[in-house]
């Protein structure tokens, strides 16, 4: 088997057992809401993906392109296909245009097919959106930033991507 059989045979069976331990605990536990659940699966993923990326991140240069660049890395070694499409002017909450802002697409994602699959997808964006967020929460407690993302389009809600945009307020 090529290296490449390999890791699509892998991939796909952490991700399966993604799904196994989650009926296993609804079947332990079934009071347990679903979607409570998912968030703190990703909430601990997150942690640990802060962990990685604090370690990569340059602090005197672009915060929110790193973390996507980085996001968009890490989601390809995953076998996503998913790039960073553009730089560009963001409003932030305070209604500032001058901040840099970085987008974030994944054209196709296993986890979304997954999620297709096992009729799961109202837990496909909200895992996605609470990893980012454990994550992004984590790079602002390290580094008293004020990092920020959106999700502007998914692939769960009909969208042609999933598109996110990382900008600091």
């Amino acid at each position: 088997m090529d290296i490449h059989k390999k890791f699509d045979l892998l991939a796909n069976i952490m991700r399966a057992s993604h799904f196994e331990w989650r009926r296993a605990v609804l079947k332990m536990s079934p009071d347990t809401d679903p979607i409570e659940l998912v968030k703190q699966y990703w909430a601990e993923v997150g942690k640990d993906t802060a962990k990685y990326y604090l370690k990569k991140i340059d602090k005197e240069k672009d915060i929110a392109g790193q973390v996507a660049q980085l996001y968009v890395s890490s989601s390809v070694a995953m076998g996503e296909d998913a790039e960073v499409v553009i730089n560009t002017g963001s409003t932030s909450s305070a209604g500032n245009t001058s901040n840099k802002s970085t987008v974030a697409k994944h054209n196709a994602c296993p986890w979304y097919d997954w999620h297709k699959r096992e009729n799961l997808l109202a837990e496909d964006q909200v895992g996605c959106d609470f990893w980012l967020k454990t994550v992004v929460d984590e790079i602002n407690k390290e580094l008293k930033t004020k990092l920020c993302f959106s999700t502007q389009e998914s692939l769960p809600t009909g969208g042609q991507s999933c598109r996110r945009v990382f900008w600091e307020d």
